[in-house]
């Protein structure tokens, strides 16, 4: 399934050079606000070294990752929900994303503006929320007097749905958020439709200067906001990561040694997301093809199926299934099955990350 992000922070933040370092992509950034109207778009291939190590004992013709996608919009400000600087438009780019990385400055520099005059992450933190909250109730307000209209049937699903943005829409405007709320499968049900930018999975990313990589006072300020959430924090060096997107990957491992740094921002950014999310990753192997696949934590074999074909999930029989180090120990496939680590699973069974899966299915 892959998964998409939504990145948002204010103007003059490292936002856009954060994505070009993500992506490589080339989206334009300079210091002046506005400066991307239209979103900037990135896929990224997940970096994941044992589909590499699966790879290397079948020789495929193709070996294909799992990817994320970016989505860059401009910086948003103050009176954004409301058209100021083009914030509805910016807004309308990301409904639709399955996460929400929140960019938030924590380093000082005199030659790089600040749209508010000052660094300041917990203000810009509760800028940006407050414009995604006020935009959502513009949403939900449209939502209820719709649902409004419909439940004068009297029917009692459409009363319930009622019921439930109404709750959703006060809890917003009490500053109390979803995540209380979502626990309730009608209202989640009930919010879907809308793409509540509120209540989506945030991740926050603490761009720093190189110095602070360990962090600083402003990281600090963020963290003890962000363990008051679900929320999850990565703090990158924008500059730093840019620099390594234009390195060759051969030198990419020693200029990260030299900072002292075991991986870069991008694969810190990409396991934050999959935790967030409640990701996991299977393979499929054979001579044609390697390939990994994302899906949920908790997925069950025809549910994995599914992400292959909706023919695999709906005539799904079984699925011949490898634990990862099973594979790689035992030298393939063959090996596996010759001592036994080949397992026949049925409908119920749910993945391990870094199963190796084979399905059967009947349409």
């Amino acid at each position: 399934m892959g998964f998409r992000c939504g990145i948002v922070g204010l103007p003059n933040i490292g936002k856009s050079t954060l994505f070009n370092a993500l992506t490589r992509a080339g989206a334009q950034a300079e210091n002046y606000p506005f400066c991307t109207i239209d979103p900037n778009v990135g896929i990224v291939e997940v970096p994941d070294l044992r589909l590499q190590k699966i790879a290397a004992l079948i020789n495929p013709k193709s070996v294909i990752p799992t990817a994320i996608e970016f989505v860059d919009i401009a910086g948003l400000v103050a009176g954004a929900s409301k058209g100021e600087g083009l914030g509805n438009r910016f807004l309308a780019h990301i409904r639709e994303v399955d996460a929400i990385i929140h960019v938030v400055r924590a380093f000082r520099d005199d030659d790089i503006t600040h749209v508010a005059g000052k660094v300041d992450p917990l203000a810009d933190v509760a800028t940006i929320e407050t414009e995604l909250a006020l935009a959502d109730l513009e949403t939900l307000e449209r939502g209820i007097e719709r649902t409004a209209k419909a439940a004068k049937t009297g029917d009692k699903k459409i009363l319930r749905e009622l019921e439930c943005l109404r709750q959703a829409n006060q809890a917003l405007n009490e500053g109390q958020g979803f995540q209380r709320l979502l626990q309730d499968s009608d209202v989640a049900t009930a919010l879907m439709p809308l793409c509540l930018l509120s209540a989506k999975p945030v991740l926050y990313v603490a761009n720093v200067s190189e110095q602070d990589l360990a962090g600083n006072e402003q990281v600090a300020q963020l963290r003890e906001h962000v363990q008051k959430t679900d929320a999850q924090l990565v703090v990158v060096s924008a500059a730093i990561e840019q620099e390594i997107s234009e390195l060759d990957p051969d030198e990419r491992s020693s200029f990260l040694d030299d900072l002292g740094l075991a991986e870069s921002g991008l694969d810190r950014v990409i396991q934050a997301g999959y935790v967030l999310l409640g990701l996991q990753t299977f393979f499929t192997a054979g001579p044609k093809e390697v390939r990994a696949w994302t899906v949920r934590i908790g997925a069950t074999a025809p549910q994995a199926a599914g992400e292959i074909h909706t023919d695999f999930e709906r005539g799904f029989i079984r699925a011949e299934t490898i634990a990862y180090d099973d594979f790689i120990v035992n030298g393939g496939e063959h090996g596996a099955r010759e001592a036994g680590r080949l397992r026949l699973e049925g409908k119920d069974y749910v993945l391990s990350d870094g199963d190796i899966m084979h399905f059967r299915f009947n349409v």
